[in-house]
């Protein structure tokens, strides 16, 4: 699953839209964390991951910045998170997850998107127990059998580690992010991430090769994407 999971991924970022777009997303949730939990990252590993993150994708400092600035003040945005989970064009399962401040709006822009792509939505647990909820780690490597070992000996617990076409994956539950990852960068320390993430990674996929379906499926996505409270969209579905 890993080099291909790897190219899913890729290929998902590409629907996520304008840079602005991206930036906007992730300060918002930057805000949130912050607002939620501190903005010291040392004391709160959740915008610490989400900072990382964030530089990862190449945003720019001033956002983060910012957001952190707007969640030191007084006051400011009330925002909640919402989930909603169902059944994309094709079969594929999907779960979004939302911040948002008007959770009218935000239902009404999920739910166009399911019916006017024949997709139907569901309710909670719908679709998430077909996935996983990991931490997800990829890097250039050939021996998958040692770095399992050297997670195990580090007492991290890992779901799998998989090797493909130079990459190496690890899958681990998402609650051991930080001990997968310090485990990784003590023994390894020139290590470069590829990937590093929490996620929800399907148990299974669903092949989409009915140009209708294609179609809708790319609609659909875009409708998601559209939406300003849309943060992040899961699915299980690989368009041919």
């Amino acid at each position: 699953m890993g080099r291909a999971y790897q190219n899913r991924k890729a290929d998902m970022a590409k629907t996520a839209g304008m840079k602005t777009k991206i930036y906007s997303k992730y300060g918002k949730e930057i805000y949130v964390i912050a607002k939620n939990g501190g903005i010291d990252p040392d004391g709160n590993l959740a915008l610490r991951r989400l900072i990382d993150k964030a530089k990862k994708d190449q945003v720019p400092a001033h956002v983060i910045k910012n957001a952190l600035d707007k969640a030191s003040g007084a006051g400011g945005e009330n925002y909640e998170a919402a989930r909603y989970e169902g059944f994309g064009p094709g079969g594929c399962m999907v779960i979004v997850d939302c911040l948002t401040d008007n959770t009218n709006r935000t239902i009404k822009d999920v739910r166009q998107a399911f019916t006017k792509t024949n997709a139907k939505i569901g309710g909670q647990g719908s679709a998430s127990f077909m996935f996983d909820h990991q931490a997800v780690f990829c890097f250039a490597g050939d021996d998958e059998d040692a770095i399992l070992e050297m997670l195990m000996m580090a007492d991290v617990d890992v779901t799998d580690v998989e090797l493909e076409d130079g990459i190496i994956t690890v899958y681990a539950p998402h609650t051991e992010f930080f001990k997968v990852k310090t485990a990784l960068s003590e023994e390894m320390p020139d290590i470069k991430l590829e990937m590093e993430e929490i996620t929800w990674v399907p148990q299974d996929y669903k092949t989409i090769t009915d140009e209708d379906d294609k179609a809708a499926f790319e609609k659909f996505m875009g409708m998601l994407n559209d939406s300003d409270d849309v943060q992040n969209i899961y699915h299980n579905a690989i368009v041919e």
